[in-house]
C-alpha cells in the first residue's frame, strides 16, 4: 500500500533544472545555426527589396521685422499685431490646400520620374538627365507609364503603349479629365530633346539637364498623376515648433527621392515667404493707392488755381497789390492749412465709419496716418482690423468647419464696435477744432473787406493756390514715404537653414535593427522549442536526474554500441562499451562479496518498459563474465516478448516454457553459444499463461539445478514496469540491476521503482544508464561509454582499448585532435 512518504521525490523535482537547460541548448546548436541562417536570411531580404525612407529637414525662424524707418518722424504706420498666434498661422498655412496648390504647380510635382529595379520602381526625380515641362493648359496621358529612352545627346524615344481604343487623359490647368481614341497598339516615336511635343494625348517639352550625367539607352518612366491626390500628399508635411524659442519652426519631409524632398521644402518656404511679404505690404499697397487717387484730382485743382493766379497777374499791377495783403497772405495760408486737415479727418473718419458698416473685407483699408490721424487708438485698431481680416482670407482653405471662423469674426465684430466709438469720439473733437479755425478765417476774413477790390480778388486766388500747393506736396512726400516703407518691408519669415542633402539622413530600413532583430529571433525561436521541448520530455537526460529522485545507486554507465548486433563486447573486446560493461562486472563481484556469498551467483535485469536495453545489457554482462572464463548462463525470462535468441543464431522452438510445463528436461533446453563458457536458455514457445509458469515449483527447481552447474545466472525479465513477472522472480536473484535508458525512460517510472524499493518488492537493486551518448545534450557524464567511476577519456585511451568514433560533430573533432597529440 502506498504511504505519504512515498511521494517525498516530488518536494526534489520542483526545481528548475537549469544547467541541464543550458546543456540542452548547447546540443541543440544545429538548430540555431539553421533559424539564424532562416533569419538572417530574411532580413537580408527585406533590406533589399525595400526602398531606403530619407528624411530632410529645413529650419525657419518666424519673426516681427520692424522696418527701421518706422520712427516718430515718420508719418506712417504700417507695422501692427505680433508673434503672438504668427507661429501657428504660418504652421497651418504649410498644411493648406492653397498653399500647396501652388507650390506643386510651380514645381509640377505631379509628374514622376522612375526606373525599374528588380525589386521595386525607384524614384529617380533629380536623377535623369533630362526634365519634363507640360503645357498644364493642354491634356496629358493620366495615370500611365510612359517610357523614355536616350538614343543620343539630343535625340530620345518615346514609347507609350495602349491597352485599348482609348485613353484617360488630365488638364492640369482645370483639373479636367477625358477619354481620347487611340489605335490600340504601342505609339513609338523618336523627338528631339527640346522639341515641342504636340499629340492629342500628350502636350511636352523634355530639356536636358546638364548637371546629371548622360546615360545612352537608361530608360526612364513618366508618369503624370492626379493633382488633388499629389496635394494631399504633401500637405502632410511635418512641422515642429520648437519648445523652447517658440519662433523656431522646423519643417520636416520622409520619402524616397532627397532631392524631391529638398525641392519641395525650400519651395514651400520660399513661397509663402513671398505670399506673406505681399500680405504686409498690403497696407502700404492700399495707401500708395488713397494717394495716387487724391494726387490725381489735386492734380487739376492745382493747376486751375495756377492758370488763374498767371491770368491776374498779367492784368494787374501784382507787386502793390502783393504789398496791401502781405499780411493776411501768410495768415490765410496758416489756418487754410489747420482746416484742410481737419476736414481731411474728418472725411477719413466719414468714409471709415461707412466702410465699417457696409463691407465685409477690410484687408483694402488705408493709413489712417494719411488723413492726419494720429489717434493711436484709432491707428492700432484699424491695424488690427486689416491683420484680422488678411488672417481669414489666408486660412479660408486650409481650415474645415466654422468655429475657427466664428471665433475671428467674433473678434472682428469686437473690434469693428470699439472702432466706431473712436471714430465717433474723435469727430466730436475734430468738428470743435474745425468750427475755431472757421471762427479765426471769418475774423480775417472781414479784416480784408477794407482793402481794395483788386486785393482782396488777389488773396482769393492766390489763397486758393497756395492751399492746393501746399497739400499737393503733402501727398507727394506722403507717397514717397509708403514707397519707401513698402521697399524696405521684411518678411517676417526666414531660413536658418535651408533644406539639403547633405549626406545621410536614412530613416530605413533600419538594416542595423534588422539584422539585430533577425539574430535575436533566430536565437528565439529555437530557444522556445528548446525549453517546450525541455519542459514536455520528461525523460532521463543524465546522471542527475537519476540521483534527483532516487537514492537507488548507479552502478554503471553503458554507451551506444556501434555494431550490428547485440553481441557488443564479444565483436570488440577492447572497445570503450566493452570496458564499461567490465567496469559493471567489478561493482557486481563487489556486491556479491557483501553478501557473504558461497556457490552460484544469480543476476537479475529488468527495466521500466520495452526498449531500454534490458536483453542488450544482459547478453553482454553475461559475455563479460564468461569471458573471463566464469560458466554464465543467459535465461530468458521474458514468455511474452521474447528475443534473446536472435543475436547467437540459435532458436526459439524450445526452452524455459517447455521446461516448466514438463516437457523437456534441463539439459534439452540448454543451448551452447559460440561465445566460450556462454549459455543460452531462450524462453520457448509464448504460453498463454507466463505469470503461473513464472509462480509454479518448477521455476525453483530450474534456478537450483542451474546454481549446480553454472558460476553465473543471469536472468532476462519482463519490464517491471509493464508486467508483476520480474517481482516475482526477484526472489531468485541476488543482485537486481534496473536498467535505464537516456532519454527514453520517464521519470516516473523512477518514482515506481522506489515505491516498490521501499515495499521490499525489489531487494539489492541498482541502476544501469544505457544509451549514453554525446554529454553536451543531456549532461555531464563520467566518460564516453564507459562504466561509472572506471571509464577513461579520449587522451589515456590509447593502448588500452579501441575508441568508438564518436558521432557528434564536436566530439569527432575533439577525438581527431586528441588522436593526433
Amino acid at each position: 500500500m502506498l504511504e505519504v512518504k512515498d511521494f517525498s521525490f516530488f518536494e526534489k523535482q520542483n526545481s528548475f533544472d537549469f544547467k541541464s537547460f543550458l546543456v540542452k541548448i548547447v546540443s541543440y546548436w544545429k538548430w540555431f545555426l539553421i533559424s539564424l541562417l532562416i533569419t538572417f536570411t530574411i532580413a537580408h531580404q527585406v533590406n533589399i527589396r525595400k526602398q531606403k525612407i530619407y528624411g530632410i529637414d529645413t529650419v525657419i525662424s518666424v519673426t516681427e521685422e520692424n522696418n527701421p524707418l518706422f520712427t516718430s518722424n515718420t508719418s506712417l504706420i504700417f507695422n501692427w499685431g505680433g508673434t503672438s498666434d504668427k507661429v501657428q498661422s504660418i504652421a497651418t498655412t504649410f498644411k493648406s490646400r492653397s498653399h500647396n496648390e501652388i507650390v506643386v504647380d510651380s514645381l509640377q510635382f505631379y509628374t514622376d520620374y522612375y526606373t525599374k529595379t528588380d525589386y521595386y520602381f525607384k524614384d529617380v526625380y533629380g536623377q535623369v538627365p533630362f526634365k519634363v515641362r507640360i503645357n498644364p493648359s493642354e491634356y496629358q496621358v493620366y495615370s500611365k507609364f510612359l517610357k523614355v529612352k536616350m538614343i543620343s545627346s539630343d535625340t530620345y524615344l518615346l514609347t507609350i503603349p495602349f491597352d485599348s481604343g482609348s485613353i484617360e487623359t488630365v488638364r492640369y490647368i482645370d483639373d479636367s479629365h477625358k477619354f481620347i481614341d487611340v489605335e490600340n497598339n504601342e505609339f513609338s516615336k523618336q523627338y528631339k530633346v527640346g522639341q515641342q511635343v504636340v499629340l492629342p494625348f500628350l502636350n511636352w517639352k523634355l530639356d536636358r539637364d546638364s548637371s546629371v550625367k548622360l546615360n545612352i539607352g537608361e530608360e526612364v518612366l513618366i508618369r503624370f498623376n492626379s493633382f488633388n491626390e499629389t496635394v494631399s500628399k504633401y500637405k502632410n508635411i511635418g512641422i515642429n515648433i520648437d519648445e523652447k524659442a517658440a519662433s523656431i519652426l522646423r519643417l520636416n519631409m520622409e520619402g524616397t527621392n532627397k532631392q524631391r524632398m529638398v525641392d519641395y521644402l525650400n519651395t514651400t518656404v520660399a513661397v509663402l515667404i513671398k505670399t506673406q511679404l505681399e500680405n504686409k505690404n498690403l497696407f502700404a499697397k492700399n495707401t500708395i493707392a488713397f494717394i495716387d487717387e487724391t494726387l490725381a484730382s489735386m492734380e487739376g485743382q492745382l493747376k486751375d488755381s495756377g492758370d488763374e493766379l498767371k491770368d491776374f497777374s498779367r492784368k494787374n499791377n501784382v507787386l502793390d497789390i502783393q504789398d496791401n495783403g502781405a499780411d493776411f497772405k501768410g495768415r490765410f495760408l496758416q489756418y487754410d492749412v489747420q482746416k484742410d486737415g481737419v476736414e481731411r479727418k474728418i472725411a477719413y473718419l466719414n468714409s471709415l465709419k461707412n466702410y465699417l458698416k457696409n463691407s465685409v473685407d477690410y484687408s483694402k483699408l488705408p493709413a489712417p496716418t494719411i488723413a492726419g490721424i494720429e489717434e493711436p487708438n484709432i491707428s492700432a485698431n484699424v491695424a488690427k482690423l486689416i491683420t484680422l481680416s488678411v488672417k481669414r482670407f489666408e486660412i479660408r482653405k486650409a481650415v474645415k468647419g466654422t468655429i475657427y471662423f466664428d471665433e475671428i469674426d467674433n473678434e472682428i465684430e469686437s473690434l469693428k464696435k470699439v472702432l466706431l466709438e473712436n471714430v465717433t469720439s474723435y469727430r466730436a473733437t475734430l468738428q470743435y477744432d474745425l468750427d475755431q479755425v472757421n471762427s479765426k478765417l471769418a475774423s480775417i476774413e472781414g479784416e480784408i473787406r477794407r482793402l481794395p477790390e483788386s486785393s482782396q480778388q488777389y488773396l482769393k486766388i492766390s489763397r486758393k493756390y497756395n492751399l492746393s500747393d501746399n497739400i499737393y506736396n503733402t501727398y507727394l512726400q506722403k507717397r514717397s514715404e509708403a514707397s519707401i516703407v513698402r521697399a524696405a518691408n521684411l518678411s517676417d519669415i526666414r531660413f536658418i537653414d535651408t533644406a539639403k542633402d547633405v549626406g545621410g539622413g536614412l530613416l530605413g530600413p533600419k538594416t542595423t535593427v534588422n539584422y539585430v532583430l533577425a539574430f535575436i529571433i533566430g536565437l528565439l525561436i529555437p530557444l522556445v522549442v528548446v525549453f517546450l521541448l525541455f519542459f514536455i520530455n520528461n525523460a532521463i537526460h543524465n546522471i542527475e536526474d537519476i540521483s534527483a529522485i532516487t537514492q537507488i545507486p548507479l552502478i554503471g554507465i553503458v554507451g551506444i554500441k556501434h555494431t550490428d548486433s547485440n553481441l557488443s563486447v564479444f565483436e570488440r573486446p577492447k572497445s570503450a562499451l566493452a570496458e564499461s560493461f567490465r567496469a559493471i562486472r567489478s561493482s557486481l563481484q563487489f556486491l556479491y562479496k557483501k553478501q557473504i556469498h558461497e556457490g552460484a551467483r544469480t543476476l537479475m535485469l529488468t527495466s521500466s518498459v520495452s526498449g531500454e536495453g534490458k536483453t542488450f545489457c544482459s547478453i553482454n554482462i553475461a559475455t563479460v563474465f564468461a569471458l573471463s572464463e566464469k560458466k554464465t548462463i543467459i535465461l530468458g525470462l521474458d514468455l511474452r516478448k521474447p528475443k534473446i535468441f536472435d543475436d547467437f543464431n540459435i532458436q526459439n522452438n524450445f526452452g524455459a516454457v517447455n521446461y516448466l510445463i514438463g516437457q523437456k528436461g534441463l539439459d534439452e533446453i540448454i543451448q551452447k553459444t559460440h561465445i566460450p563458457y556462454l549459455d543460452v536458455i531462450t524462453s520457448g514457445p509464448i504460453p498463454p499463461n507466463p505469470s503461473e509458469l513464472i509462480l509454479g515449483e518448477s521455476m525453483k527447481e530450474m534456478i537450483t539445478s542451474l546454481k549446480k552447474q553454472y558460476d553465473y545466472i543471469i536472468l532476462d525479465t519482463p519490464p517491471v514496469g509493464l508486467v508483476s513477472d520480474a517481482l516475482e522472480l526477484a526472489q531468485f536473484s541476488d543482485v537486481t540491476l534496473y536498467v535505464v535508458r537516456q532519454n527514453f525512460t520517464k521519470k516516473e517510472m523512477l518514482t515506481l521503482l522506489n515505491n516498490r524499493t521501499k515495499r521490499g518488492e525489489l531487494n539489492n537493486i541498482s541502476i544501469v544508464f544505457n544509451g549514453y551518448e554525446n554529454k553536451a545534450k543531456y549532461g555531464t557524464g563520467y566518460g564516453y561509454g564507459y562504466g561509472y567511476g572506471y571509464g577513461y577519456g579520449y587522451g589515456y585511451s590509447n593502448g588500452y582499448h579501441d575508441d568508438d568514433v564518436p558521432k557528434g560533430f564536436f566530439e569527432k573533432l575533439k577525438y581527431k585532435f586528441l588522436k593526433r597529440k
